[in-house]
C-alpha cells in the first residue's frame, strides 16, 4: 500500500527566499498549489531518501531550506515542475506547481521509498547491521526520470565532484528555466533536450565540459524519448539501453537507475573510492579493486547497492595514506 493521501488545490503560501520567475509566462508565485498528504508505511528519513539527488551545494535542481522541507524543480512527462516535500508529526505534506504539478504528486510514494522494501534486507557483517540499526528511515526512491540523474552523472565521469557540480550548476541556471511556483531562489528546472543540443561549443568549455563529455550527453538527448523508456524497464535492462549510448558505460548506467528505478542491487563499479572504502569495512583492506569489492558484496546479492549505502554512512573509511619521511641518522641532525 502507498499509504493514505489527500490531493486537493490549496493556496500557495510564499516561502522565505521564493522570487517571481522572471520568464514570461511562468507561473506567479501566488498561482495555487496542487496537494497531496501520505502516511508512511515505516520510519522515513527524508534527508536519507532524498539526498542522492543532491549535486552539490549550489545544485540548482534541489534544496533543503531550515524549515525541514525539500525542493525539487523536475521537468517531467507533463513539463516542468516544482515540488516541496516535509515530514509534519509523521505524515508527509507535498506541495506541486507548474505543468509538471499532477505528475511529481502522482509519483510521490515512489519518490520517497514506499516502493521500496528495505525489511527483505539482511545484514551480514556487524558494522552493516550497526548502521541499518541507526539509520531505520533510509529508504530508496524512485524518481522515474531518466535524464535528470543521468546527464550529471555523464558530467561526474573521470573528474572531481567540484568540478562536476560546477558544470551542472551553470549549465542548468544558464539553459534551463526559473522553477514554477514560489521555489526558493535560484532553482531551476534543467534545460530540456532541444535546449542541451543548442548550448555552443565555448559554451560548454566554459563550464569546463570537455567534448567527450558534452558529446555524450548530446548523443543521450537525440535519442531522449527512448531513454526514459527506460523506467518501464528491469533495472539491468535499463541499464542496458542506457549503455548502447557511446560514452555511457556501467559506472554511468548504474549511477543513474539506482535513482530512476530505486535499483536495491545495481553496485556502482569503476569508482574511485568506493571499492577502497567497502573493502576496508568489510575486511580492512585499503586496496580493494571492482573485483574484490563485488566478491565482499556477494552476500548481499539482490541488495548490494543498499548494502553499499550503509556501509558509506557508516562513515567508515580507510586512513589517509601520509608520505613517508627519509630516514634520518641523528648523527646528520
Amino acid at each position: 500500500m502507498a499509504g493514505r493521501f489527500v490531493q486537493q488545490p490549496v493556496p500557495a503560501r510564499p516561502h522565505r527566499g521564493s522570487r517571481v520567475p522572471a520568464r514570461t509566462g511562468a507561473v506567479p508565485r501566488q498561482a495555487a498549489a496542487e496537494s497531496r498528504r501520505l502516511t508512511p508505511t515505516g520510519p522515513l528519513d527524508l534527508r536519507l531518501v532524498l539526498g542522492p539527488l543532491r549535486r552539490g551545494p549550489g545544485d540548482p535542481t534541489y534544496r533543503a531550506t531550515p524549515d525541514g522541507s525539500f525542493w525539487r524543480a523536475s521537468r517531467t512527462p507533463d513539463g516542468p515542475g516544482t515540488l516541496r516535500v516535509a515530514l509534519r508529526s509523521g505524515t508527509v505534506h507535498a506541495d506541486a506547481w507548474g505543468p509538471g504539478a499532477g505528475w511529481l504528486l502522482g509519483r510521490l510514494p515512489d519518490l520517497v521509498g514506499e516502493a521500496d522494501e528495505p525489511d527483505v534486507f539482511e545484514p551480514r557483517h556487524r558494522l552493516v547491521a550497526a548502521t541499518h540499526r541507526r539509520r531505520p528511515g533510509l529508504r530508496l526512491m524512485r524518481t522515474g526520470l531518466v535524464l535528470e540523474s543521468l546527464i550529471p552523472s555523464v558530467l561526474e565521469q573521470k573528474v572531481t565532484t567540484d568540478e562536476a557540480y560546477r558544470a551542472w550548476r551553470l549549465l542548468v541556471r544558464k539553459y534551463g528555466e526559473p522553477a514554477p511556483g514560489p521555489a526558493p531562489d535560484r532553482m531551476h528546472v534543467m534545460p530540456e533536450p532541444r535546449a542541451w543540443r543548442m548550448i555552443p561549443s565555448w559554451e560548454w568549455h566554459r563550464a569546463g565540459v570537455d567534448d567527450k563529455r558534452a558529446s555524450t550527453i548530446l548523443r543521450a538527448v537525440r535519442v531522449a524519448h527512448r531513454l526514459e523508456e527506460a523506467v518501464g524497464m528491469e533495472p539491468r535492462q535499463a541499464r542496458e539501453r542506457l549503455e548502447s549510448v557511446p560514452g555511457i558505460g556501467p559506472w554511468t548506467s548504474a549511477e543513474t537507475v539506482q535513482r530512476s528505478h530505486g535499483a536495491p542491487d545495481e553496485v556502482t563499479v569503476g569508482d574511485l573510492h568506493l571499492p577502497g572504502i567497502v573493502g576496508y569495512a568489510l575486511a580492512g583492506e585499503r586496496d580493494s579493486d571492482d573485483a574484490r569489492m563485488l566478491e565482499l558484496l556477494e552476500p548481499y546479492r539482490g541488495q548490494r547497492h543498499r548494502a553499499a549505502r550503509l556501509i558509506l554512512l557508516s562513515g567508515r573509511t580507510p586512513p589517509r595514506r601520509t608520505p613517508k619521511m627519509p630516514r634520518v641518522d641523528i648523527g646528520e641532525l
